[in-house]
């Protein structure tokens, strides 16, 4: 197709737009002074849906919309007005922020030219593209995902005017900070140009998270002031550091929302063609925010492709994770795996070596497709937060379920005979508790967001340690202490990709808040100051065990097959007695403690210890001639002012003596 959007040229500017069914389409160009309309243009048809135009004598920097004229019967799905001024869908760069205003959802001929209320698409050159490099991130590796706003607002060592931007994130203490975390690639939560949603604005909130984008290109100016080169360069800083970067994106629906939402881009263009409907006009909802993206059609799949391709040329980014995944998959409105966009994506030699992370699960008809994506996918695992959180909050029978996820699930990633699992494991994400909250918190506690508590999940597989929210006991304190530390441990010792939320750990807290979406706020903002320092060192130690461990960092499914080395299985699973567990342990409900025995190909040995119960238990382990057992992780060593807990995970390493002996772990 042709190219669309703005082209700059030394002569003029071609512009060019894409819709099927509007009559007439024009640019409007707009002072850069006053943000005052001084030309209105009629973009010329050319064929396949193409409008364009050159003007000659502009100049980059230009800044400019479109309108459009058709037929307006909203209850089919038309929603043509030449009032709406519309945002280039091809925009790189826009010159505010969205606003939401009720004017924007103004029916057609109540006289409302939108102009005004909406920020102007800047014609701009875009730079040089970057050197192609490989991706510094390989599946086993730690995810680190982040707000960018909230992750820095409050950091003390960031220069004010850079806290809540991509720019600190190339500052010296953030990259200190992800390395002592032993970060493989950071995951900014969406960074690209969003719009509130219509009740926000009254309860006197925002959209802090940023998944209600207008557009696929466009930074947001609130966290990119310095535009894309701000991106390309916090992506290239973090790079010499080691770290890669990947980019949360939203390509399932847009803010223009339900028939009530504001006609702002794609609605004002071709609302039939760039959107999923019902077979009587209705929009679609598969995505529970009012519209669904048609990822099955071919402009919007080349639109996808090229705001990827966008990424990578121009900013070096690792990878993608894709919000709400199975809308781009969706075929005619069903899942397939082999829709033509996700096999475009995995095909593209732009992206072919990128990295590629699915959330599988939509709210659509069959939605839910966890261990479905192509091979070329990591999928968050929502089976392993869930079966985790069940076991160290002391559910019955959860032993057999907690050791399937620490192997990679192979009950959902081992389709096909699959020898690695594309699984990412995490305990706490951006929606949901944090994993403080989760020991702290039994219930949700959402009224700030001024839902009455109705927003956000009811189950959270949570539990409080016996008071519910901030308590002075010390008991509980410490409980809730032990607990972070076994979720941590229990997440650094899984197979597979491994995903940490900024701030977990070192204890953030939501208050309880598990639908924080929009909370701009303290709520959501990291308190560096006050974090907790002791459970940062031993999440750094817990770093530094699995980047020297082969055996946790491996994604292969463990068999309990022989390894590398003779007589020594990738894994066996132990009672704390040092014998294999029997059919009858796995079965017994009652049972909280387990011992996975992990074998590497250089024929080492590392115990992963594992209490789910409050008292102390002796763990034996087998003993091998000429070995001895001691901890992998020293907790002098981490400063550890609390000593770790009889509940818990404990990691015991086999070192050579020269001497025989049984080990024993506490």
């Amino acid at each position: 197709m042709t190219q669309l959007g703005a082209t700059n040229t030394p002569e003029g500017i071609r512009f060019a737009a894409w819709s099927s069914s509007a009559r007439r389409l024009w640019v409007s160009i707009f002072d850069e002074q006053d943000n005052r309309e001084i030309d209105r243009l009629e973009l010329q048809p050319e064929g396949e849906g193409v409008h364009a135009l050159f003007v000659s004598g502009l100049a980059a920097g230009t800044r400019y919309g479109f309108r459009a004229d058709g037929d307006y019967a909203p209850e089919l799905g038309l929603w043509f007005d030449p009032d709406k001024l519309l945002i280039d869908p091809y925009a790189a760069e826009i010159d505010r922020p969205y606003a939401y205003h009720w004017r924007l959802a103004a029916r057609r001929n109540e006289g409302v030219d939108t102009a005004p209320l909406m920020p102007k698409t800047v014609a701009r050159a875009l730079p040089e593209a970057v050197p192609v490099l490989p991706p510094l991130f390989r599946p086993g590796g730690l995810i680190y995902e982040l707000n960018v706003r909230s992750f820095t607002k409050l950091h003390p060592d960031v220069p004010e005017e850079q806290r809540g931007t991509l720019a600190a994130l190339a500052h010296p203490a953030i990259i200190a900070h992800l390395k002592r975390l032993g970060v493989s690639a950071v995951e900014l939560m969406p960074v690209t140009a969003s719009i509130d949603e219509r009740h926000l604005p009254p309860l006197g909130l925002s959209n802090a998270w940023g998944y209600n984008p207008v557009t696929f290109m466009a930074l947001d100016p609130r966290l990119a002031p310095g535009g894309l080169a701000e991106l390309r360069e916090a992506v290239a800083t973090l790079r010499q550091a080691g770290i890669g970067t990947i980019l949360d994106l939203v390509f399932n629906h847009t803010g223009e929302s339900d028939r009530l939402g504001p006609t702002l881009s794609l609605r004002g263009l071709d609302n039939q063609a760039y959107y999923r409907h019902q077979p009587d006009g209705r929009l679609v909802n598969d995505t529970g925010t009012g519209n669904t993206v048609a990822c099955d059609h071919p402009v919007v799949r080349d639109m996808v492709l090229d705001t990827l391709r966008h990424f990578v040329r121009h900013a070096g980014v690792d990878g993608f994770r894709f919000d709400l995944a199975p809308v781009l998959g969706r075929v005619d409105g069903m899942f397939d795996p082999a829709a033509p966009l996700l096999k475009a994506i995995a095909g593209d030699p732009v992206l072919a070596d990128r990295v590629l992370v699915a959330e599988p699960w939509d709210i659509g008809p069959d939605g839910y497709q966890l261990g479905n994506f192509p091979a070329r996918f990591l999928e968050w695992n929502d089976r392993y937060r869930d079966d985790a959180r069940r076991f160290w909050r002391g559910d019955v029978g959860a032993v057999g379920a907690l050791a399937t996820r620490l192997a990679g699930s192979s009950d959902v990633f081992g389709k096909a005979g699959q020898p690695a699992s594309r699984t990412v494991n995490f305990i706490a994400a951006h929606d949901g508790m944090t994993l403080a909250d989760i020991v702290a918190y039994e219930r949700k506690h959402n009224a700030a967001n001024g839902e009455q508590n109705r927003d956000g999940h009811n189950d959270n597989l949570s539990w409080n340690n016996g008071a519910e929210g901030e308590t002075d006991n010390a008991a509980i304190g410490k409980a809730r202490f032990e607990d972070q530390c076994a979720l941590l441990a229990t997440l650094f010792a899984s197979r597979g990709t491994i995903m940490l939320t900024a701030g977990d750990e070192f204890g953030r807290t939501q208050n309880g808040n598990n639908n924080a979406y929009a909370q701009d706020n303290a709520i959501t903002w990291l308190d560096w100051t006050g974090r907790d320092q002791v459970l940062e060192h031993y999440v750094s130690a817990l770093a530094t065990l699995r980047r020297a461990a082969p055996a946790l960092s491996d994604t292969h499914f463990l068999t309990g097959q022989s390894a590398a080395a003779p007589g020594i299985p990738d894994v066996a699973w132990l009672s704390e007695t040092g014998m294999p567990l029997a059919e009858a342990d796995w079965n017994d409900p009652g049972r909280h403690r387990l011992v996975m025995l992990l074998g590497d190909a250089g024929g080492g040995r590392l115990a992963v210890i594992i209490n789910g119960g409050r008292r102390q238990c002796v763990f034996t382990l087998p003993e091998r001639e000429g070995f001895r057992w001691q901890p992998a992780i020293e907790t002098q060593a981490v400063d550890l002012a609390r000593p770790m807990p009889g509940r818990g995970v404990n990691f015991m390493i086999e070192r050579r003596t020269g001497k025989g002996g049984a080990g024993k772990g506490s």
